[in-house]
């Protein structure tokens, strides 16, 4: 009983000496990524290309422990190639602000999905693959992509057009609505992608390269498919 009772009382103990670190890690992350987006070309294509090798790099050892059939195992690299690789091209070609503007969806997805799904709790979405993910947490995603989404969109439009009187119309904020739902929902596919070819290979973490975050992967797994998503709703409406 006692020894329950202190492997209970060490686990908070684990999670709150691990936060610094993690806090840390996070801080320097931003200051790297921040930094190269202001630095501009060549430095910006150089950390996508250093971001993307590191992403193939850890799904590659992801899919190597997860599969025995060389074939299949050949196959899951080739469309990581594309998938990734696609990913990065489409991001490099993106105006800064373009950038801005998806990572900063795909952050207030996971920032708003954890907090709702944390207060509200409630079904599970594919607890065999993501057993922390639930409808609820998905539906604060949904409110999170869809907040960003407006309050980038309107300064977009307000600094492009010098109107600052003007706001959303009913079919704009239906299609606001619309963007946020898709969003929520590729990043969340993402992490859902990642989550199943992890139990796959039987590991926690694509890495250990960031103290506290895991891989590069687990950090960017979310933002694959939004990148993509981006990149064709904007080719289309080139």
């Amino acid at each position: 009983m006692a020894d329950a009772e202190t492997a209970e009382a060490a686990k908070p103990q684990s999670k709150t000496s691990d936060l610094p670190v993690r806090i840390v890690s996070a801080l320097v992350m931003v200051a790297i990524a921040v930094g190269a987006l202001v630095a501009g070309d060549p430095w910006f294509t150089w950390f996508i290309a250093a971001v993307i090798l590191a992403t193939f790099i850890e799904f590659l050892l992801l899919v190597v422990k997860a599969t025995q059939n060389v074939p299949f195992r050949l196959a899951g690299l080739l469309a990581g190639a594309v998938y990734i690789g696609l990913a990065g091209v489409v991001l490099s070609r993106f105006p800064v602000f373009i950038v801005v503007g998806v990572v900063g969806a795909v952050v207030f997805v996971d920032v708003f999905a954890y907090f709702t799904g944390r207060a509200l709790g409630g079904p599970k979405i594919a607890p065999s693959i993501s057993p922390s993910k639930t409808w609820a947490g998905l539906l604060g995603g949904v409110i999170g992509a869809t907040v960003w989404l407006a309050g980038f969109i309107y300064v977009a439009a307000r600094s492009i057009s010098g109107d600052t009187t003007t706001f959303f119309d009913g079919a704009e904020l239906v299609q606001i609505l619309a963007m946020g739902a898709a969003t929520a929902v590729a990043a969340q596919a993402g992490d859902f992608f990642e989550s199943w070819l992890k139990r796959k290979a039987g590991v926690k973490d694509s890495s250990r390269l960031i103290p506290g975050h895991g891989g590069v992967f687990d950090r960017v797994d979310g933002m694959i498919p939004v990148i993509l998503l981006a990149g064709g709703v904007l080719g289309a409406a080139a």
